[in-house]
């Protein structure tokens, strides 16, 4: 098992949220019960995540010359990613998201509105010396909250290198058919899920023929995932459902996606096979479920697998990534 190097390339934001007891309806005012803000955007957020469970990252993306822009990259480089080809620019603010949180006894929802700023200001200049770089690395990692001529033109690098390519298709957007068929991985919900397949994914049935379907579109392999029924993978070869992590106290789903496919990836670039990964995923988004904010939520491999050994879980494969 080796330490894995894995790029990505993507959006970087602040994050505002504001818990209340419930949503408010159109035109209605309610009373919040607490307010919070902490960097985020997914690619930040898978970036962070992927450092903190042992692999060497670098980002690419654009912030704003505003100190939520310093904020963003300093939470990003704390957490050991090379924050070297992260770009300010003046063109638009750094990138904001309105996370509103409803928080009842019974469960936890999120409703979130981006506004992308510079996120969107990335240019193919700025992307251009990943055309030779890009074969340095064992995995990329796309998400859908850049331009789409970016992560066309950095999927198209790294194919031509060989280079793997993980595209969490969030939130959701037409991925041109030739891209699509350029990437090693999917990650979509079950409801871009439900947009990209034409298919409302309801159960492990539904998620079979979603993967299908998805497959056939050229990709090799799809991983969607589905909350608390847990995450399905398909390939040409192999389907099965990895359940999620029983017990576990919903305080906030915000970057939960994003903590899932971050340590996918890891595991995967690690040696581990895919049902290994799979559920290194799953526990690594438990914990990060239950706990508030995007990036402060996001735990280190050492929290992992003491987690998944109190749950009795196998992480014998993941010690080269405790070094």
């Amino acid at each position: 098992m080796k330490k894995p190097k894995i790029l990505v390339v993507g959006s970087l934001s602040m994050d505002l949220t504001v818990s209340t007891l419930r949503f408010p309806s159109s035109g209605e005012t309610v009373l919040g019960c607490g307010f919070s803000a902490a960097a985020g955007g997914k690619g930040a957020n898978q970036a962070v995540q992927a450092a903190r469970l042992g692999a060497s990252v670098t980002m690419v993306g654009k912030v704003g010359q505003d100190s939520f822009g310093q904020k963003v990259i300093e939470s990003v480089r704390n957490s050991g990613v090379d924050v070297s080809h992260l770009l300010r620019s003046s063109e638009a603010s750094t990138a904001v998201a309105n996370v509103l949180l409803e928080v009842t006894p019974d469960h936890t929802a999120n409703r979130i509105i981006v506004v992308p700023g510079t996120n969107m200001c990335i240019t193919p200049e700025d992307i251009a010396f990943l055309k030779e770089s890009i074969a340095e690395y064992d995995m990329v990692a796309l998400q859908l909250e850049i331009p789409m001529e970016i992560n066309r033109a950095v999927i198209r690098y790294a194919h031509d290198k060989g280079v793997p390519v993980m595209l969490n298709v969030a939130p959701y957007a037409p991925v041109p058919p030739d891209s699509l068929a350029m990437v090693s991985y999917i990650s979509p919900n079950e409801h871009e899920a439900t947009e990209m397949a034409g298919l409302t994914i309801s159960d492990s049935d539904d998620a079979r023929e979603a993967t299908a379907r998805l497959m056939d579109k050229g990709v090799d392999n799809v991983i969607i995932t589905m909350g608390d029924q847990g995450a399905a993978f398909g390939c040409r070869d192999e389907f099965f459902i990895s359940p999620a992590v029983p017990g576990v106290d919903v305080q906030d789903p915000t970057a939960a996606g994003d903590s899932f496919v971050a340590a996918f990836c890891t595991g995967i670039c690690s040696g581990l096979s895919r049902r290994e990964a799979m559920e290194f995923a799953n526990y690594t988004a438990a914990l990060t479920v239950s706990r508030m904010g995007a990036q402060p939520s996001l735990p280190t491999i050492q929290e992992v697998v003491a987690f998944m050994e109190e749950r009795g879980a196998d992480t014998q494969g993941l010690k080269a990534l405790q070094a």
